[in-house]
């Protein structure tokens, strides 16, 4: 396929925690807020005069004083993202927001705090907790603890407007990204996808890492380009795969899937468009802080959530999206150590593969796998399990 007009400059934005876009809009007067966590809403931490910086780690090489402050057998990604603190990366950070939704993402919080990381005047680091159910009496503490320790801290240590109508106003500019996102990603449900799972990473990812308003006028270039791109023949992808698991926040993974032949055609996880990047709607029928707080409970998917039901509705949800990205397989990765999905990967793994019939790889996976020579061997098995498996169904066999 042509090459997207707007590919490498996302890449370049990807490239540094501190890119240009984050530098630029701090030169307006706006502020930074750091957070790592589907489970703190974006758009608390996109109301006006400041935008939200999921935290990450590109090119993390050695984690040797992540592995000194928290532990050689904790998450690789926050050991890589608490280096990346140490070595000042996020030195421009003007506030972070984390919840205590996973232990070892709350001790990566605690430290980059504690270890003077973030040297802004006026630094602050604020603790949420967070729910591990979805029910009308947990949303009731999820507000409080967002009125308290999200929207609060940002008042009395920012003075940002954090009234009913800025919330709106936030939701509204977050749907705008996710309006695109989706309309860019829904070519991925073609026969022949129109854009690569790499590429799609790319846009994606580089709205969860940039001031959002600052990407819109190139994603909607990007979503104009596609309309008249030439796709690949469908033969040149020996499968369709749907991607599902914890964090990706680097695209070179999703890259080295591709080059074994599949085409990665729904994004799952942490960092994705599923639901990461869906319209949240809203009605003047309750304040916006409860209802933006009820679509982020509702719609998360993470394995912290223990509940039965939500359980239930994990697994259904991949279910849905390999079915209507008509994926022929699913890969669930997790990154070394994840308290979380080192038991959600496997259990899902069986549920996926026995209940609903899906052919799926599992992998634990180090934090930088870009350039994993023993991943993509057993990527590359994988697509040749699912071309069997395809030869064998069209031949009625079993």
């Amino acid at each position: 396929m042509r090459d997207l007009k707007h590919l490498i400059y996302f890449e370049n934005l990807l490239e540094n925690s501190n890119n240009e876009l984050i530098q630029q809009a701090q030169e307006a007067g706006r502020k930074a807020i750091g957070h790592v966590c589907y489970q703190i809403p974006e758009p608390l931490l996109n109301l006006p005069g400041i935008f939200s910086v999921r935290l990450r780690a590109p090119r993390t090489t050695s984690t040797e004083m992540g592995n000194y402050y928290l532990s050689p057998i904790f998450c690789e990604a926050c050991r890589a993202i608490l280096e990346r603190a140490l070595e000042g990366g996020f030195s421009f950070l003007d506030g972070l927001i984390a919840p205590e939704a996973c232990a070892m993402m709350n001790r990566l919080a605690e430290n980059i705090e504690h270890l003077g990381c973030c040297p802004h005047e006026g630094f602050f680091a604020s603790y949420c907790d967070v729910p591990m159910k979805s029910d009308e009496v947990t949303l009731k503490h999820y507000v409080l603890q967002m009125q308290e320790h999200c929207l609060k801290p940002l008042h009395e240590h920012l003075g940002i407007d954090v009234s009913d109508a800025a919330i709106r106003k936030a939701v509204e500019e977050q749907n705008k990204i996710s309006r695109l996102i989706t309309e860019i990603g829904e070519y991925r449900k073609e026969e022949s996808p129109r854009i690569t799972g790499y590429e799609f990473a790319v846009f994606c990812l580089a709205t969860y890492c940039c001031p959002k308003d600052l990407l819109i006028k190139k994603l909607e270039e990007t979503a104009e380009e596609l309309k008249t791109r030439v796709p690949d023949p469908a033969s040149k992808y020996r499968a369709r795969v749907a991607m599902v698991g914890s964090e990706i926040d680097d695209p070179s993974f999703i890259k080295l899937a591709e080059d074994t032949g599949l085409v990665v055609v729904a994004d799952r996880y942490c960092f994705g468009s599923l639901p990461g990047r869906q319209e949240i709607v809203l009605t003047d029928d309750e304040d916006a802080l409860t209802q933006v707080c009820r679509y982020y409970m509702q719609s998360g998917q993470c394995p912290r959530f223990l509940n039965t039901e939500k359980v239930n509705e994990r697994h259904a949800y991949v279910d849905k999206i390999a079915k209507e990205y008509k994926a022929d397989g699913i890969i669930i990765e997790q990154i070394k150590f994840c308290d979380y999905w080192g038991y959600g990967r496997p259990f899902m793994h069986a549920v996926l593969q026995n209940e609903y019939g899906h052919q799926v790889l599992s992998i634990d996976r180090p934090y930088n796998a870009g350039q994993s020579g023993q991943l993509r061997t057993r990527i590359q098995a994988f697509v040749e399990a699912m071309e069997i498996k395809k030869i064998q169904t069209e031949k009625g066999e079993h």
